[in-house]
């Protein structure tokens, strides 16, 4: 096991380079592969030395190697923050003994991060990145529950998959001025990955994602009343609550029920 929670780390801090890159060129329909990847200022491609997640940022003090304008801190940030979230989705993994789904989860939190990102600039969700998943996210759970021998966790995913869908759905036709059909297509791929777990915590995946969303949203009113004209994009919310559904699912069903029956 520590070996794989390395391995997780240096894998995490390779994917959320490549995330930087993602999260750059998907929403303006440029290619994530070519043209190698260059500074913005002075367009000089970027040396493999230059290009060691975290640590060539901060070697270079936060600047270009060639022309010294500042590179955002961002970058590194998404590196660690995408390493960070690998161990600790793999150790949950391990310690819910759901370790054959690992890929699964961890390519759904490498989107998740990217979505996020994207969502938070442009306010939108790429098809070019959401639709591609659900093959994806379904092979992947598909192979994990054979290896575990555990067919029910499949089937959890689709009914997840489709009920999750389906509410978003509802109420993006409802309300289409509060809700994307955006966020929609992403609810399906939260509800597959929160399924494979437990009906608990694709419940409580789906509620945090509004309680996060509603507090934040009361939290700016109450500073500012022109947030009330402000749309905040609510993809990251969706992530954020599935993620954190993902740790806190189990505990919080558990008090729960323990609630009710005392």
């Amino acid at each position: 096991m520590p070996v794989l929670i390395v391995a997780a780390m240096v894998l995490g801090l390779a994917v959320g380079s490549f995330l930087n890159v993602v999260i750059y060129r998907v929403p303006r329909d440029l290619s994530v592969v070519r043209p190698p990847s260059a500074c913005t200022s002075c367009r000089q491609p970027i040396r493999s030395r230059h290009n060691v997640p975290v640590l060539s940022w901060l070697l270079l003090r936060g600047r270009c190697a060639y022309c010294r304008s500042p590179i955002s801190p961002r970058y590194p940030l998404i590196e660690l923050s995408t390493g960070i979230a690998f161990t600790a989705v793999t150790i949950k993994l391990g310690q819910s003994h759901l370790l054959a789904a690992l890929p699964a989860f961890l390519i759904f939190t490498a989107a998740g991060i990217a979505l996020t990102m994207i969502d938070l600039d442009v306010q939108r969700l790429p098809n070019a990145i959401v639709l591609p998943l659900y093959p994806i996210l379904l092979a992947t759970l598909a192979t994990g529950a054979f290896l575990a021998d555990d067919a029910s966790a499949l089937l959890r995913a689709v009914i997840g998959g489709a009920a999750l869908y389906a509410l978003y759905y509802v109420l993006a036709f409802s309300y289409p001025a509060g809700m994307g059909f955006g966020d929609v297509k992403l609810a399906g791929l939260i509800g597959m990955v929160l399924g494979f777990i437990s009906y608990p915590a694709l419940i409580i995946g789906a509620f945090a994602a509004f309680l996060l969303g509603g507090i934040l949203g009361i939290a700016l009113i109450a500073r500012n009343r022109q947030a009330r004209k402000r749309k905040i994009p609510f993809g990251p919310f969706m992530v954020l609550g599935a993620l954190a559904a993902i740790f806190v699912s189990d505990p919080l069903w558990h008090a729960y029920t323990n609630l009710l029956l005392t």
